[in-house]
């Protein structure tokens, strides 16, 4: 006769991870400004490819025609429209109906505090705070009408720290965290969130445009200012690419982000862990 076997012990329950969701935008539509290239139209895109109808604001028309021409195909729609955000009215009245809100437009000049043009401080602080500002106030009715919101203010690493020779733009910067974070304390009860994301130097125009400007500022050669001015301080010595912010920006006007709010998302390449 065989002996009875001794039952082994019960076999451990596998834990439960549920898959991850798909970041689905269907059915929302988005307000992008400065889409017409750079980080905007890396976000344009990106948003549309997810589903998301995507207003793409830009005063360059023809970048704009550029960027309609490279959306066939994707999930959502790309809607090209010209404006100028000095238009401070224009700009607001944009922006209503928009589920998500996508602060993206600026512009840059580098020059020493003494020789800074007053009329360009003036208008880098209207297209790049002001105009945010008006954007927010024109989306919120609609986002707080339905309790659900997504506000993503294209910052920079220059909204945490300072460089010299940037007067306006660091402090438009450092404005627009301050602007983000009262949207978000604002917006919490009604299902908005607001957050900034803050880029290291990134491969686009705007900062192509800085070399001439930074190798004078400097007294380096524009060869060198790469390496010794714009990437001195970053771990990583690279420029980031639009689209690694891009990815960011989606994820972050995601359902999944609900609990991401009154912070600034720095992708520095470990500039500020100094």
């Amino acid at each position: 006769m065989t002996a009875p076997t001794t039952p082994g012990p019960a076999p451990r329950s596998r834990p439960h991870h549920p898959r991850t969701v798909g970041l689905d935008l269907g059915g929302r539509t988005a307000l992008v400004t400065g889409a017409a290239g750079g980080i905007g139209r890396a976000c344009a895109l990106r948003l549309a490819a997810a589903g998301a109808v995507v207003r793409a604001v830009d005063r360059d028309a023809e970048g704009l025609e550029a960027l309609a021409a490279d959306s066939p195909g994707l999930a959502g729609a790309v809607e090209p429209q010209v404006l100028d955000l000095t238009d401070l009215d224009a700009a607001e009245a944009a922006a209503a109906g928009a589920d998500i809100l996508v602060n993206n437009a600026g512009l840059q000049l580098v020059r020493p505090i003494e020789e800074f043009p007053p009329d360009v401080f003036h208008t880098v602080l209207t297209v790049m705070l002001e105009a945010p500002f008006r954007l927010i106030r024109g989306a919120l009715p609609h986002m707080y009408a339905q309790e659900w919101g997504r506000i993503v203010n294209i910052s920079s690493v220059h909204g945490l720290r300072a460089s010299a020779f940037k007067s306006a733009y660091v402090a438009a910067k450092h404005g627009l965290e301050g602007l983000s974070k009262t949207a978000a304390l604002e917006g919490a009860p009604h299902g908005v969130t607001s957050v900034c994301v803050n880029p290291g130097y990134v491969r686009t125009p705007l900062v192509e445009r800085q070399i001439v400007d930074q190798a004078a500022a400097h007294s380096v050669a524009e060869e060198r200012v790469l390496a010794d001015v714009l990437l001195k301080d970053s771990a990583i010595k690279r420029l980031v690419e639009p689209e690694e912010v891009a990815e960011a920006v989606l994820y972050l006007c995601s359902p999944q982000a609900s609990f991401i709010t009154g912070t600034s998302l720095a992708i520095d390449g470990g500039w500020t862990a100094h």
